[in-house]
């Protein structure tokens, strides 16, 4: 999952969201400088990568995504099931996507100092380019998509994604529709939310 998710499945806890926000930028010996809730979070995060890896749904998606994307279909599937998440978020959530964004956004930039360095050091701008809406259209997905095929290293096809879910979208959609209500209730029955 990637941050819109992450986010979603923090049981509407500050602490949880925190821990479950910063993990993918944490450092294990970071980690000793958190407890309690926040500790709960960073747990959770790992906990949902697993779920998530490992579902079924993630498992045929990442399929689909082989021909296009070779060992990198997970972080593409991640990606996928934030844009298919934005854009059923009124039947997983009673509060609009932007006013949901407007809340993480401001616990995040409250609670920065918290954070570990490096993400300390992004958030700001994170938050003033509206990260959690990188993936919420088709146009917001293209240009996140081209800033990582910039960023990488290796061949890459990320822009490529589009054409994926262009090709299979109900087929995506529907795996999406049996994953996210599984991974909302391994979610719950982790943080008993």
């Amino acid at each position: 999952m990637n941050y819109l998710a992450h986010c979603y499945l923090s049981c509407s806890d500050e602490d949880i969201l925190i821990g479950n926000f910063m993990t993918d930028f944490l450092k294990k010996k970071e980690e000793a400088n958190y407890t309690g809730r926040v500790l709960e979070g960073i747990e959770l995060h790992r906990q949902i990568d697993s779920y998530t890896d490992s579902h079924p749904a993630s498992l045929e998606l990442r399929k689909i995504l082989r021909k296009r994307h070779g060992k990198y279909a997970p972080v593409v599937v991640d990606l996928v099931w934030d844009y298919f998440l934005s854009i059923n978020w009124s039947d997983y959530s009673g509060s609009k996507l932007p006013d949901f964004n407007k809340t993480v956004y401001e616990v995040l930039i409250r609670r920065k100092k918290e954070l570990p360095q490096k993400l300390n050091e992004r958030i700001d701008k994170m938050v003033q380019s509206d990260f959690l809406m990188a993936y919420a259209t088709q146009a917001n997905m293209l240009k996140s998509l081209e800033w990582m095929d910039r960023r990488v290293n290796f061949k890459s096809a990320f822009v490529d994604t589009l054409k994926d879910i262009e090709e299979s979208r109900d087929e995506i959609e529907q795996l999406f529709k049996v994953f996210f209500p599984d991974v909302i209730a391994h979610t719950d029955g982790f943080c008993n939310c």
